[in-house]
């Protein structure tokens, strides 16, 4: 597209948004290719707004762009996406050639995170350092403001804002959000930006002068001064490691605003959701929830939380090993990527994902898919999983323990720990833990707590919090150290503090406010609550064990005779286990995961596991058969039964269930799985039509006092009296009806019968009798049965 006379930026922009509708992908991004090397800087930067929007989609959701969240490697234009947008493809190309002009593009403040929004909204400077001296103000007020951002701040905005908008997906199709393209870039910006071996590679040579330093003057300066509007440029941030001289410097510490850059902006737009104060208002019921994450957008903090894990456990001392992130002690000559690897997580990571964390354990649904959530967390809270040692295959790491030097990263984190793991245990004991995806979960925490020396770790944390003659003084509400108190995110000379109560203190301060609660995750409230968790693992065992001998025996039952008929037709409407999650297989195995969840609460909470036994036997053989058959404990009101919190958990975990039987006409009973669907719809309207013509004559058959009488009564539908129990749990009453005789063909469409009447018809035509012959032998033999059922039906009554 481009050419050798450069054309006007409209009609460049006008042909962009032409070739939409007409270029396939590939021969679009080519275009773009030569337009980004050909074109100036002054021209692309009019273009580069509406590329965004085209790629990411529009901040309102109004257009879709690529959709890059469900772009998988199975579509052709995968491959092409992901080089246009790598981190060295061309569009970052454009980026870097517009970040060294100093344009700015401007942001809506609507669009950020509640929390950011409201602070700049009532003229407070967020914390964060990003939106710092940024805020533009037109004329006519603060109705629309704005902020104005460098080119990659504002590509790394359009794509974070991607992950929270909702998901185009086409109706009834499912989408692996680990294979999508969204979800590889964001791997790829992650591992380019903070590598974990090196440094952050340069941007191309032209942001580089001929002496080798960065040409454009650093994107932390105050805001840019635009006609018309005014600049709000207060500033609280007095030292970052981003004011560093523009000549004369290594690169990395030059470009190592990019990597902060593009961590605080993921940080900001996917976990900034909440604040402290908000998320205290949200424990009313009344407060609507002013952001619900999905599952997609869990996995991809997984993903951030994983790597920053690993890029700041690659740091390395002077001796060359592994130092933990906890450690405040570095070298004289740290660089800036290795000041920036040791405060990473603590300073940028930990209070937002605290929040978000609450809010998923608190508001999550009760399902599977909670399983992100819970990942998530334990990814947090096991950095020694991500240092890159080798570990001895003779040796896993469950055997190895927690190693000592965690211990600082242990009480920084301490409610990390506690109150999560106490919100974790709220939601089991309300959760149905027979589903072996539920099982899975409380096994997956509980191994985690039983890592050796972890609970001890967990335990010195909060002796050294509740310790009384250590008090903080002075200290603020929001935390200490906190940017908006004065401080850095970087400031690589805080005051070190050797005293771990103060530091365990700040913490819990910092997370939960000055006037937390604090409940002791050892303590005897707690405890009150892993007993009820046994109790319910015990009953959930039970249950599950009894259903997988349900299952069995029906499989067993379901043989060849039985599936001809020579078995219970009964059978068909109890559990049988067709669920996948219902199944033998995972019923094994949620006893299997309860088991070992039981074995590893034993170890963190120090209990006697030969006692635990013996208390789940004596209480699983209290739960015998007879009490399943009872009703779950119920109240009695004006309106009916209604199940109290103890007959919820009976009947979620199995324990025992109403009584629920079919009242209806037997004919307009649900099909059932041995019955052919069309079979029985056909059967139903030939019998509708024979009962609506000749109901009369087959009333006053049945109604004969004779053998004829009997007959009609045998071949017909019980012409008698039908009761129908009267729609309550408890009371018994039966209402009597009358009904017509009719004629029923519906067993003519079991498979059972079919397959009987197909065996009729080959041993006739074995004896050499033709498919006429056959059915006037099948009608004739059918009457004979009949005819001795009539005879002596009351004879084997009797017996």
């Amino acid at each position: 597209m481009a050419a050798a006379t450069l054309q006007q930026p409209s009609f460049l922009l006008a042909n962009l948004k032409a070739d939409i509708c007409i270029k396939p992908l590939l021969q679009r991004c080519q275009d773009l290719v030569k337009i980004i090397d050909e074109y100036p800087a002054k021209e692309l930067q009019l273009i580069f707004p509406w590329l965004l929007e085209s790629v990411f989609g529009s901040l309102d959701g109004t257009i879709i762009g690529w959709n890059l969240r469900l772009l998988t490697h199975r579509s052709s234009d995968y491959n092409i996406v992901l080089d246009f947008l790598s981190p060295s493809g061309p569009m970052m190309k454009l980026v870097y050639k517009l970040q060294a002009e100093e344009f700015k593009f401007e942001i809506p403040v609507i669009h950020l995170p509640a929390p950011i929004k409201a602070c700049i909204q009532e003229g407070v400077q967020p914390d964060c350092p990003l939106f710092h001296n940024k805020l533009l103000l037109p004329l006519t007020g603060a109705l629309s403001l704005t902020l104005a951002l460098n080119p990659f701040e504002f590509y790394m905005f359009h794509f974070a804002s991607c992950l929270i908008k909702p998901r185009n997906c086409p109706p009834g199709q499912h989408f692996s959000t680990t294979d999508s393209a969204y979800f590889v870039l964001v791997d790829s910006y992650l591992k380019y930006f903070l590598p974990c071996e090196g440094n952050v590679p340069p941007p191309p040579a032209p942001l580089y002068d001929s002496r080798g330093s960065v040409a454009a003057s650093s994107p932390r300066s105050s805001g840019v001064s635009f006609p018309g509007h005014s600049i709000h440029n207060s500033s609280l941030l007095k030292h970052h490691i981003f004011h560093q001289p523009s000549v004369n410097v290594e690169p990395s510490a030059q470009e190592i605003w990019r990597s902060e850059t593009l961590l605080q902006m993921f940080v900001e737009m996917w976990l900034h959701h909440y604040s402290l104060e908000m998320y205290q208002r949200l424990q009313s019921p009344q407060v609507k929830e002013p952001f619900t994450p999905t599952e997609e957008h869990v996995l991809v903090v997984r993903l951030l939380v994983k790597h920053l894990h690993a890029f700041s456990n690659s740091q390395l001392n002077t001796s060359g090993t592994t130092s933990s992130p906890s450690s405040h002690s570095h070298t004289q000559h740290t660089s800036p990527l290795e000041e920036f690897k040791r405060v990473v997580v603590q300073r940028f990571v930990q209070q937002k994902l605290y929040l978000f964390l609450q809010h998923c354990f608190g508001h999550w649904p009760l399902d599977a898919s909670f399983r992100a959530v819970l990942e998530t967390w334990l990814s947090y809270i096991q950095p020694w999983r991500y240092t890159g040692e080798n570990i001895s295959p003779l040796s896993s790491q469950q055997n190895r323990g927690v190693p000592d030097k965690w211990e600082g990263f242990v009480q920084e984190n301490l409610l990390m720990f506690t109150k999560m793991f106490q919100a974790f245990l709220n939601r089991v004991l309300r959760t149905d833990l027979v589903n072996a995806k539920n099982a899975l979960m409380v096994f997956r925490a509980c191994k985690v707590f039983a890592q050796p020396n972890l609970s001890e770790m967990i335990l010195r944390g909060e002796q050294m919090f509740l310790q009384p003659e250590h008090v903080l003084h002075h200290r603020q509400t929001r935390g200490l150290m906190s940017p908006s108190q004065g401080g850095s995110y970087l400031s690589s000379r805080h005051k070190v503090v050797p005293d771990a109560v103060f530091r365990v203190k700040s913490h819990v301060y910092a997370m939960e406010g000055q006037d937390c609660r604090y409940q002791q995750m050892f303590g005897t409230e707690l405890r009150a609550a892993v007993t009820r968790l046994i109790q319910i693992i015990a009953q959930s065992r039970q249950t599950a064990q009894r259903i997988s001998d349900q299952s069995s025996e029906l499989t067993t039952s379901s043989s060849f005779l039985s599936w001809l008929g020579l078995g219970s037709s009964e059978l068909n409407g109890t559990f049988s286990g067709s669920e996948p999650e219902e199944s033998g297989e995972c019923l094994k195995k949620t006893h299997e995961f309860l088991e070992k969840a039981l074995e590893s609460l034993c170890v963190i909470f120090k209990l006697n596991q030969g006692h635990v036994t013996q208390f789940v036997s004596n209480l699983a053989s209290s739960q015998d058969e007879g009490n399943c058959k009872q009703l779950p404990d119920c109240i009695q009101r004006e309106d009916g039964l209604v199940l109290t919190d103890l007959g919820r958990k009976q009947v979620i975990n199995g324990l025992r269930r109403f009584d629920i039987q079919y009242q209806g006409d037997p004919e307009l009973q649900p099909i059932r799985t041995f019955e052919n669907p069309h079979l029985v719809r056909f059967f139903y309207r030939i019998s509708s039509v024979i009962n609506e013509r000749f109901g009369g004559h087959m009333t006053a058959l049945c109604l004969r006092p004779g053998f004829l009488g009997r007959m009609g009564r045998h071949f017909l539908t019980n012409p008698g009296s039908v009761w129908k129990l009267k729609q309550s749990p408890v009371s018994w009453t039966r209402v009597g009806g009358s009904s017509q005789p009719r004629l029923s063909l519906r067993p003519l469409a079991s498979y059972r019968t079919i397959v009987l009447l197909l065996l009729c018809y080959i041993l006739g035509m074995l004896l050499s009798f033709g498919p006429l012959s056959s059915t006037i032998l099948i009608l004739i033999l059918s009457f004979l049965y009949g005819l001795f059922m009539t005879m002596f039906s009351d004879r084997l009554q009797t017996h």
